[in-house]
């Protein structure tokens, strides 16, 4: 999917190469810029898909820019640009509408694969839109009559290429709701929670989850059907730590969510659902604290769990 992308960064230097990124690895073309927020408009954004903004820019920084337009009508995503430490300043940005961020100083291949996850995200969110116009054509058609038979059996056939795509769509969703689709662990989740749907329809419970090493391995199992033990065995290492850091980093953002506004819809509802509420609690005061790293305990185990019951509820 070919994107059209809007800079709005006052680094000339750091546009220049955000562009040549786009366009080298076939993401799409830059179709306007500005080195800050002051001069960009809705109609400017006429055609574009994704913006691409800085955080701290002098004028109007990229908070305000996205609250501007957001309230002018553009419905996009928004992609932070952002060196900033500052938990509270990323929770504050992700609660007026970022979906994901990029680091300074930038890198290639964070920012392939920021956005092709972002890309990726957009064509699955189209082709279901174009689904579910189809199936209400599908629907009119069959109320008043037209050939009911054949109409019905094509709605059964969409409506199953609609659930089926569901599952990964709704993790996508999810992974973006709770700031984590920048992560490189996103696509292992999506594997264990498609292993997961599996395992449902076969009669298992999600209470008869395995051990984690356990799982990942049976998931790697069937991925990787050729490889030998010891190649198993370091790459379920691997995803174990792409987990861990995944995890905690959702962890790290509810936290930051419930300490810049406790009132938080995202963190009032994800926050006790996915951790142990104490647990987020402790963070919030380690991130008030202004400490980086953590002594809370994360249960990995209960994340998957409650994050599958959480994909299920919205696909169901």
């Amino acid at each position: 999917m070919s994107l059209r992308f809007f800079l709005i960064e006052d680094d000339a230097v750091i546009r220049k190469m955000l562009e040549k990124i786009i366009t080298e690895s076939g993401l799409g073309e830059v179709v306007g810029q500005a080195e800050d927020g002051l001069h960009v408009s809705i109609d400017q954004l006429y055609s574009v898909d994704v913006v691409l903004i800085d955080l701290l820019m002098p004028g109007l920084d990229g908070i305000q820019t996205m609250k501007k337009l957001k309230a002018e009508g553009f419905t996009g995503p928004f992609v932070m640009i952002s060196q900033v430490e500052n938990k509270e300043m990323v929770g504050q940005a992700y609660l007026h509408g970022v979906d994901t961020y990029i680091q300074k100083p930038i890198n290639r291949y964070e920012v392939i694969s920021v956005l092709k996850r972002v890309a990726d995200h957009l064509s699955l969110v189209s082709s279901l839109d174009s689904i579910r116009r189809f199936l209400q054509v599908v629907d009119d058609k069959r109320k008043n009559s037209y050939d009911f038979d054949s109409n019905y059996s094509l709605h059964r056939s969409i409506t199953y290429t609609y659930e089926k795509n569901s599952l990964e769509q709704k993790v996508r969703q999810l992974l973006l709701v709770l700031g984590i689709a920048g992560e490189a662990g996103s696509s292992d989740l999506l594997h264990i929670m498609k292993w997961l749907s599996e395992r449902e329809r076969r009669g298992k419970t999600i209470h008869d989850l395995p051990q984690l090493k356990e799982l990942y391995m049976q998931i790697l199992c069937q991925m990787h059907s050729t490889q030998d033990e010891h190649s198993l065995q370091k790459e379920m290492r691997a995803m174990e730590q792409r987990i861990r850091r995944l995890v905690f980093q959702a962890f790290t953002h509810l936290s930051s969510l419930g300490l810049t506004d406790y009132a938080n819809p995202t963190f009032e509802h994800f926050a006790p659902r996915l951790f142990d509420f104490e647990e987020i609690r402790l963070r919030m005061q380690e991130l008030e604290a202004g400490e980086k790293t953590t002594k809370c305990r994360i249960n990995v185990r209960k994340f998957l769990s409650a994050f599958y019951m959480e994909v299920k509820s919205i696909y169901d």
